[in-house]
């Protein structure tokens, strides 16, 4: 079991209020991410819940039970850090065993757990090896194997694929995505990375400076974005989002489409601009296109194979039915 629920959870650093009183409720074997800038609060969160930070004031319960004040240790919660800290002088079968050893488990089940483990994270070839002799992305596995060995009610990742490189990142992001329907498990991810997010979780949680903008399934957030922060956000590219004459005709103080809800076009269409710089991945172009007479730059996601260089123009048309209008106290508007 691994329901976590938070019941108006407030956290300060001396007069500084960095978490204003929340309410958040994680089901068990939701896999829920923690998604928003640096700086606005979801590591704290997380720490909040591993009991690795003080509760200011307001309640955590995991599984109905009051946990506002048990240390980590009593809490059935296993936490993943951005830094691996395994033990360099030990074997990864050992260092997989601290917790349980620390914890005075048998041997015997010492093995059967990290057998179980070893087998759920390929690494059964490599129990004998050393850190040194692993790459980032097997280090990674280690760290995250001496958490389940735990057998927690929840895992925590807090940014634990920040230090791979980008080949690393999408296939560890794979992996635990993997290893979740597998042990069908509680588990929080903390990431600044919205691409994680949108790929890995059942339930978004988005926050900005200690605020809970939105929270839902990806497809949900994508689809209706609460408000401007969370449109601007959610999604890569970000949404365009512009202000003035054009927004006035869908009676909005602003509207915004999303760079793959634009058509372009070299002969016609509802706004003509110029191209910007033209980044091309091979199955998607990205144009950023400029004097449209909006004040923004416009970004538009079309084919790889759409022919357009610096200075060419270009007719864009939004889809209708894919624009977003948004207030002057930037809520969505329905």
């Amino acid at each position: 079991m691994g329901r976590i629920t938070l019941d108006k959870v407030t956290k300060s650093f001396g007069e500084v209020n960095v978490i204003p009183p929340l309410d958040l409720t994680i089901e068990d074997g939701e896999f829920v991410v923690f998604v928003g800038p640096s700086g606005c609060g979801k590591s704290t969160l997380l720490r909040l819940i591993a009991g690795l930070e003080d509760v200011t004031s307001g309640q955590i319960r995991i599984d109905g039970n009051d946990a506002t004040a048990l240390p980590p240790a009593k809490r059935s919660l296993a936490m993943v850090f951005q830094s691996y800290a395994l033990y360099p002088h030990m074997t990864v079968r050992k260092n997989i065993a601290f917790p349980l050893k620390m914890a005075g488990v048998p041997e015997e089940e010492q093995k059967r757990r990290i057998d179980a483990a070893a087998k759920a994270l390929n690494l059964a070839d490599y129990l004998d090896r050393r850190p040194g002799q692993l790459s980032g992305g097997q280090r990674q596995r280690v760290a995250i194997g001496r958490a389940i060995v735990r057998e927690p009610a929840a895992f925590l990742f807090d940014e634990p694929l920040s230090n791979l490189d980008a080949a690393l990142r999408v296939g560890m992001r794979m992996e635990i995505s993997e290893l979740h329907k597998k042990l069908d498990t509680t588990m929080i991810y903390v990431t600044h990375d919205q691409v994680e997010a949108m790929t890995m979780a059942d339930k978004i949680v988005v926050l900005q400076a200690g605020v809970i903008e939105q929270v839902g399934s990806p497809l949900d957030l994508y689809r209706a974005p609460r408000n401007r922060f969370v449109a601007g956000f959610i999604g890569s590219p970000k949404m365009n989002i512009f202000e003035g004459p054009e927004a006035a005709k869908h009676d909005a103080h602003a509207i915004g489409i999303r760079p793959e809800h634009l058509q372009a076009s070299k002969t016609e269409g509802l706004w003509q601009g110029t191209v910007g710089v033209s980044e091309h991945l091979g199955s998607d172009t990205f144009l950023h296109v400029h004097d449209t007479g909006l004040d923004e730059t416009i970004t538009v996601r079309v084919g790889g194979e759409f022919d357009a260089h610096h200075g060419d123009a270009v007719y864009l048309t939004p889809e209708a039915d894919k624009i977003h209008r948004f207030g002057a106290d930037g809520l969505r508007i329905d």
